[in-house]
């Protein structure tokens, strides 16, 4: 078992780009640049998505464009088209609970109140699917008098910048052990990063 399906989770739209709650998408997109693979839009799948080969697997890279708690209409049907089953997914998505610069693996799990999971969890009938978590941080951990829903879809701050596109680089480095199935080692190496 190996991972055939990474999935970028976000808002679409300019306003959205620089979001906190885009750094799944922010991944997809260094990914697909460093594999040289373009995203289309296929109006089909509610995404835009593209095929590109990691140590010789074929895998499919996915950002849904249907808005975050939606997200689970764009991965299950392409999840289902594709054959693909909730084993092989890789969920890309921010996490509050893990400070700027943190990128943690996990399969399975609940959906934590993330929107995104649950419309996933729902659409797949399974929360048995890999998740690569991008620290965002938490506005009270962070001191900031904000609310959550506010702090997500706000740019980070100019200091927490760097952290995360340093936590993003960390998880690109693993996709290929996710790709040939080794997930304890991509595990282990993300998880001693630093």
């Amino acid at each position: 078992m190996s991972i055939r399906l990474i999935v970028g989770l976000g808002n679409p739209g300019p306003e959205y780009e620089q979001t906190r709650h885009n750094a799944g998408f922010w991944l997809v997109d260094n990914l697909a640049q460093d594999v040289g693979c373009s995203l289309q839009r296929k109006a089909d799948f509610k995404a835009l998505m593209g095929k590109t080969k990691i140590n010789a697997q074929e895998v499919w890279l996915l950002e849904p464009q249907t808005f975050m708690n939606r997200s689970g209409q764009s991965v299950g049907a392409l999840a289902r088209f594709y054959k693909i089953a909730a084993e092989e997914i890789l969920i890309v998505h921010d996490e509050l609970d893990l400070s700027p610069g943190v990128a943690k693996l996990k399969k399975g799990g609940s959906s934590g109140g993330h929107n995104g999971l649950k419309d996933i969890t729902a659409a797949l009938g399974t929360q048995d699917y890999w998740r690569l978590r991008i620290g965002i941080g938490h506005p009270r951990t962070l001191n900031l008098q904000q609310a959550v829903a506010d702090f997500v879809l706000h740019r980070p701050r100019k200091e927490e910048q760097p952290l995360l596109d340093e936590a993003i680089a960390d998880s690109l480095k693993i996709l290929p052990l996710l790709c040939e199935g080794k997930f304890s080692e991509a595990t282990m190496q993300l998880h001693t990063a630093k």
